[in-house]
């Protein structure tokens, strides 16, 4: 897991009769980011509870968000290669579907 922007691999295209989530090849990739992230979550909680140095805590919530950044970051890359373009290959209303959620997602996460 060195490439931050995304996991890097490609998914197996779905099928209707096998439908997958875009993120499958990566799942061990981002249950392992995301253990890492509650443990930075436990630590950030334990060193308030220390009452340690403001900054130190801030410099941690930094650390924090830019880790869920990057999950997210991923997983919108791997909706975007997957679900959006299988979709778009399939054509109909389910296409038009996907593009809006992708948009939602992206506008979530400009605003956050």
């Amino acid at each position: 897991m060195t490439d931050d922007s995304a996991f890097g691999t490609e998914p197996a295209p779905a099928t209707e009769n096998d439908p997958h989530h875009g993120y499958i090849t990566d799942k061990a990739d981002y249950l392992a980011r995301l253990k890492r992230i509650e443990g930075q979550a436990r630590g950030i909680s334990r060193m308030v509870d220390e009452e340690q140095y403001c900054i130190d805590i801030l410099t941690q919530v930094s650390a924090l968000s830019k880790a869920l950044e990057r999950v997210a970051l991923g997983l919108l890359d791997d909706h975007l290669r997957h679900c959006v373009v299988d979709a778009a290959r399939l054509g109909g209303p389910g296409s038009e579907v996907k593009i809006k959620e992708a948009s939602d997602a992206i506008a979530r996460l400009v605003r956050s």
